[in-house]
């Protein structure tokens, strides 16, 4: 029996990967919140059975249905796990675009600001950076957040190299917060004999926060914007896993040929200087490599963070088939609860993996490293840990 249409919510899912999902049930260890409350709702699982009876009238789009979306974390461990191939984080994003009308107020006003005012604004960004740098020194802002030392004064800018074969996508937060890890790999690009160019203007945001939160009209115009910036084929790096994410499906969200192309261009750091030569120093500093999510189980691209840092470090894997960390974005802002509860387990299977009380965690994804850093840990991005290894005895 179907609800009054006036409640129904039209979630615009692709119907073949609606209903892709048999229900097995092997998504459900890897499911970082559902390993948490241990509830239906709160995997893969329940998710797509919840869309499924809103999308065909069975249940109302209420509460219950739009807390149970709200928090997943879209780490997508899910897909990796998936013998069906399930779509899950298209599913999530439909979904969330479909709910974004629906959301409280505040939250809308919220959203506004940082995702139309803020994140395609790097001038504002730069400028609000310095803003919250100056509150950071006044000690008010929580160390709980993990924000790296911020600077006062305006960025150094970055140089690029004439006639690049290569280009270094830079982005918005992780410029603003963390430009020195784009100098480290920048450097140890140019140690393996690139010449590294940077994006001209319309870079200023990937868009993935936005697919995120479900603002796919914005995030299509930001990709456009992004992609009129790097000219010619060169690949395009990207240091930074949620980027690298969000420019490799640029084919899908914006559903182009030219698009499709550009997509085929980027590459992830690591995965880039893995195929090159470069000459580093060996070394017995442990380093535990976590693995974002986004890197693992979207771009399938995290096995060369190892490789590229096994000749410098003492490299260890946690065995937890790269469970989420529980940043996912602003994730760990709107549903803080949860994403510590999932962060405490991770912070426990990175210790047990270092088996020692000196160790530094590898993270690849700013906000990872932020999140991580929240905890105690010393987290690095594998391009500074490649820097301070570079040349040779």
């Amino acid at each position: 029996m179907k609800f009054d249409l006036r409640l129904q919510l039209d979630l615009h899912l692709n119907p073949d990967e609606l209903v892709a999902c048999v229900g097995c049930g092997l998504c459900l260890p890897h499911c970082p919140t559902y390993r948490v409350t241990g509830e239906e709702i709160a995997s893969p699982r329940g998710r797509i059975a919840a869309m499924r009876a809103v999308a065909d009238g069975r249940a109302a789009p209420d509460a219950a249905f739009f807390g149970a979306m709200d928090a997943c974390i879209q780490c997508r461990a899910c897909e990796a796990a998936c013998p069906s191939n399930v779509q899950f984080g298209h599913l999530m994003e439909d979904t969330r675009a479909a709910q974004a009308p629906e959301r409280s107020r505040w939250q809308r006003a919220v959203e506004f600001v940082a995702y139309r005012g803020v994140l395609p604004r790097h001038r504002v960004l730069t400028s609000g950076t310095r803003v919250l740098a100056v509150a950071q020194r006044l000690r008010l802002v929580p160390t709980r957040f993990g924000l790296p030392q911020l600077s006062v004064r305006p960025p150094t800018p970055l140089a690029p190299d004439p006639d690049p074969d290569a280009y270094l996508f830079t982005g918005c937060v992780m410029d603003a917060w963390q430009r020195d890890v784009h100098r480290s790999a920048l450097r140890v690009m140019r140690a393996t004999g690139a010449r590294v160019g940077l994006p001209g203007a319309g870079a200023d945001c990937c868009g993935a926060l936005h697919v995120h939160a479900g603002r796919h009209d914005e995030a299509v115009a930001l990709a456009g914007r992004v992609m009129g910036a790097f000219p010619g084929d060169a690949p395009i790096v990207v240091d930074s896993a949620g980027c690298g994410a969000a420019l490799a499906d640029y084919g899908r969200l914006v559903g182009t040929a030219d698009a499709a192309a550009f997509s085929a261009r980027v590459v992830d750091f690591s995965t880039f200087v893995a195929g090159r030569s470069l000459a580093t120093r060996p070394g017995s500093a442990t380093v535990v490599v976590q693995d974002p999510c986004h890197l693992r189980h979207v771009q399938r691209a995290h096995l060369p963070v190892a490789a590229v840092l096994a000749n410098g470090y003492d490299v260890k894997l946690t065995a937890d088939d790269g469970l989420c960390c529980g940043a996912g974005g602003a994730y760990s802002v709107f549903e803080p609860e949860l994403s510590l509860a999932v962060r405490d387990r991770k912070v426990a299977a990175i210790r047990t993996a270092a088996g020692t009380d000196s160790f530094v965690v590898a993270s690849a994804n700013p906000g990872c490293a932020m999140h991580l850093s929240a905890a105690g840990l010393d987290v690095r991005h594998p391009a500074e840990l490649l820097e301070q290894r570079l040349g040779t005895d």
